[in-house]
């Protein structure tokens, strides 16, 4: 479906995202210690390592990866538990049994066996597609834990795979020059399972440390639940030390105080060990600047004055777990969904859900080893660059109103690139040679042209155009109107300030001219340096 159709649009969060301020050097001693208040938990910085790496990847892999069926493999359960009749949870009971007092999600673990995890493996795989930050998802919303907790027996060292997960890919990880990422989603727990229905085992509280609590539907969460809840972050922080804490939605939950405690705790342990660390949250669970704001599935359709991370899935389900059915974003998908959001100041953390078997799908493989295949020839233009004062141009930089757009494609950003696009009108083109996006680092500018534009490409909205001004006269016409057709705003090129342009993979010097009212027009290479999207290093004297 074209855009407006498939969109969810984040009404006002332009007043409330995570602006969080960036640390070009390593600035931990200007901060002795964060107190739990807003006020000192919002000087927080995002590190510098995010702000270089750019990219890094996340991983589904629980009990779900089992249980799942069709849809978001993660809430399986959650549907086959309140909603028998949909057809998730007819689904559910067709392939693992009803569901009853006696038998339930709990009766999965086993089936969840990790006999080919190796964190050596995954490390390896994840290193080689070019992530610079990398880690499990800690414990779900389904309260199975990945790693060996003192808080619950439900987890998977003691379970299942019987390996710490966390544990054995925090050392793999980091072994590899790689930060390591928690993820958490363990908030909505509370309410993820009817431990007030008594027709379902959920409700046993032999139970408890899996599904929750027992309590009345719509209850606040309980102190059992808050400590516990806290008490597994502050364990995983303070056992294996993660870079990244990654939180999912259902933050505010929460009792404040207990939020405020958890993060201070963290940034106080980033301190001591003088490392720079992050939390990231979503939607207003967290005050403007005290941490990393993240959109699921979702892009900054503009260039941001603030930092932002998207987390999405190599499954085109999307899924978020592995399932036996499912597609996988093609290479070129991929590229073009990290190359966009790097130019508009955001990161892309990408979701890739192992088998239950622990073992990593290989259309999964293939697709991270041809990200990392592009980023070897490419990662210039990406890691320890910028957004520039504008982040491209082309049909995908058009059209949208929102800042901030959840979408099912990224493609159908591109939904007026008419002459690419399918005859039935509804699908959006993949993004092609029109579309260019710029990143910046020292004198240098990259242009990366998500297409092969054929023998020369022209960059309209590197040189001042407006209206019917051409020739000369163009390079000092200042027209404050907006509105005018192919008006983009920020900084051109001065004809006399190019110092060369090449191709990355390439090296040779191109021929240029910089066409006043027109465009930087740059002859291409004879041959593709790569595949997928090509990058113009412009240096500029």
């Amino acid at each position: 479906m074209k855009l407006q159709k498939k969109i969810i649009t984040y009404l006002g969060l332009a007043l409330v995202l995570g602006c969080n301020k960036t640390v070009d050097e390593k600035k931990t001693d200007t901060i002795d210690y964060y107190e739990p208040t807003w006020e000192s938990l919002t000087n927080h910085e995002t590190p510098k390592w995010l702000k270089d790496g750019k990219f890094g990847i996340y991983t589904h892999w629980g009990i779900y990866c089992y249980s799942g069926i069709n849809g978001n493999v993660t809430w399986n359960s959650s549907v086959a538990y309140m909603d028998p009749e949909s057809t998730w949870g007819r689904d559910f009971e067709r392939v693992h049994g009803k569901l009853t007092p006696e038998f339930g999600y709990k009766d999965l673990i086993p089936k969840f066996t990790g006999e080919n995890f190796n964190a050596e493996e995954w490390a390896d795989l994840f290193a080689k597609s070019g992530a610079k930050f990398a880690g499990p998802v800690a414990e779900h919303h389904d309260g199975f834990a990945m790693w060996d907790t003192e808080y619950s027996e439900w987890n998977s060292a003691k379970m299942g795979p019987k390996r710490d997960v966390v544990g054995e890919l925090g050392k793999a990880i980091k072994g590899k020059g790689m930060k390591f990422v928690t993820a958490f989603h363990h908030s909505a727990n509370w309410y993820f399972f009817p431990t007030w229905d008594k027709t379902k085992d959920a409700s046993n509280p032999e139970y408890s440390g899996l599904y929750g609590p027992i309590h009345e539907e719509g209850d606040v969460p309980n102190k059992e639940y808050l400590d516990e809840w806290k008490g597994k972050l502050v364990e995983v922080v303070d056992k294996y030390e993660p870079d990244f804490v990654w939180f999912d939605f259902a933050l505010d939950i929460i009792r404040e105080d207990y939020v405020k405690d958890f993060v201070a705790h963290y940034y106080n342990s980033g301190l001591k060990r003088n490392e720079e660390v992050i939390i990231s949250y979503k939607h207003n669970d967290l005050p403007t600047g005290a941490g990393l704001f993240d959109l699921e599935l979702g892009a900054a359709t503009k260039l941001t004055q603030y930092d932002w991370i998207t987390d999405t899935t190599i499954d085109n389900g999307p899924a978020w777990g592995y399932r036996s059915n499912l597609e996988y974003e093609p290479v070129n998908n991929l590229i073009d969904n990290l190359v966009y959001r790097v130019s508009n100041n955001g990161a892309l953390l990408l979701n890739v859900g192992p088998k239950w078997d622990g073992s990593i799908p290989e259309k999964a493989k293939e697709a991270l080893l041809g990200m990392g295949e592009w980023l070897k020839i490419n990662g210039e233009a990406i890691y320890g660059t910028r957004a520039w004062s504008k982040s491209g141009e082309g049909p995908g930089s058009e059209g949208s109103e929102a800042e901030i757009e959840v979408i099912d494609d990224l493609k159908d950003m591109n939904e007026d690139h008419e002459e690419e696009a399918d005859e039935d009108d509804n699908e959006g083109a993949d993004f092609g040679s029109k579309d260019i996006r710029f990143t910046t680092k020292g004198n240098i500018l990259y242009a990366t042209i998500l297409g092969w534009p054929g023998e020369s490409v022209i960059i309209k909205s590197l040189v001042r155009h407006s209206g019917e001004i051409t020739g000369k006269q163009a390079w000092g016409y200042v027209d404050l109107d907006e509105d005018l057709p192919g008006h983009i705003g920020g900084y051109y090129l001065y004809p006399d300030e190019i110092e060369s342009i090449t191709m990355l993979g390439d090296g040779k010097p191109l021929d240029w001219e910089l066409i006043p009212a027109v465009g930087l027009m740059v002859k291409m290479p004879e041959t593709k340096p790569c595949e997928h999207a090509y990058v113009l290093k412009i240096v500029r004297k």
